[in-house]
């Protein structure tokens, strides 16, 4: 071969590795924007979460921000956009998902993130069809049954837990299959919790009643025990599953689970009618206290 197409065909190949070599650092780059968004997203709408996360592996925190970035821009469809079609949101972000999830890429930086969760830990494409469908019921429904009820907590926030547990399982099929009961008890206890927190919210300005047969304008103290005791099972059988979780994973969920129960203590502690005057909440001081708490018994062993 001549020297000269020698030079040539060598400069090509320079050529292409380069433009190679930039491609990838342009993909990183849009991986890293994309993952800070989710990260953004966690922070600024539950600094309670942002904390626990925070307690995780470090291999495992950026997929759980992922999850949380997917489930908080979903919810906020639902539960904000109130001066926009939101079926039509919901049915185009629904869609840009699963094409996110096919075709292993978004624009959206929060669904690049999502999908990338997703596919790396092989995640059903069940659970998210079953997470949108709990979602859509927000649309329309606004009271609930028992059957109803059920249904729409599997979706909503079971189902948030399976996502979570794919990811501290790291493919162990087995392990997730073992925890997938308490996993789901804790995203069912969480999202009760929202509920009586949140009854104001969601009775005057949502207009959703979402436990049966509860007139929470005439909220007896017999009908908030009832959902309480309720409540305490699924605290009781979650934590079961935290004691068996991997130790990447059990700091940051037993971190949650302790906010989580907090709240519900001081709930159970409150009148029926404040319930409806007012949003309990724990202040910060009380947090980092939990916090404090939850990793020193962690890291002793002494769950």
């Amino acid at each position: 071969m001549d020297d000269k197409i020698k030079k040539l065909v060598l400069r090509l190949m320079q050529v292409l590795n380069s433009s190679n070599k930039k491609l990838s650092f342009m993909m990183q780059l849009f991986n890293k924007v994309s993952s800070r968004c989710s990260r953004i997203t966690t922070s600024c709408y539950s600094t309670s979460f942002s904390s626990a996360i925070k307690l995780l592996d470090k291999s495992i925190q950026q997929d759980i921000h992922n999850i949380y970035g997917f489930v908080r821009f979903t919810d906020e469809i639902v539960d904000t956009f109130h001066e926009h079609d939101k079926e039509l949101l919901l049915t185009e972000f629904k869609k840009q998902t699963f094409d996110a999830i096919e075709r292993g890429i978004s624009i959206n930086p929060i669904l690049q993130s999502f999908q990338s969760t997703v596919n790396f830990y092989n995640i059903e494409r069940s659970l998210v069809e079953v997470f949108f469908r709990s979602m859509e019921i927000d649309l329309r429904q606004k009271k609930h049954d028992v059957n109803t009820l059920n249904d729409y907590i599997h979706g909503s926030a079971e189902t948030v837990g399976l996502l979570c547990l794919k990811v501290f399982c790291n493919n162990d099929l087995k392990l997730y299959e073992e925890l997938a009961h308490h996993a789901r008890s804790l995203g069912a206890a969480f999202q009760k919790v929202n509920f009586l927190r949140d009854i104001k919210n969601d009775v005057v300005n949502l207009e959703r009643v979402y436990f049966p047969k509860c007139d929470f304008l005439n909220f007896t103290l017999a009908q908030k025990t009832a959902i309480e005791n309720n409540i305490q099972k699924d605290f009781d059988d979650a934590y079961k599953g935290i004691l068996q979780l991997p130790l990447t994973a059990r700091t940051g969920v037993y971190v949650a689970y302790k906010y989580y129960l907090s709240l519900f203590k001081k709930i159970r502690k409150t009148k029926p009618q404040k319930i409806m005057q007012k949003r309990i909440r724990i202040p910060n001081y009380s947090k980092l206290l939990i916090l404090f708490k939850a990793s020193v018994r962690t890291q002793f062993n002494m769950l």
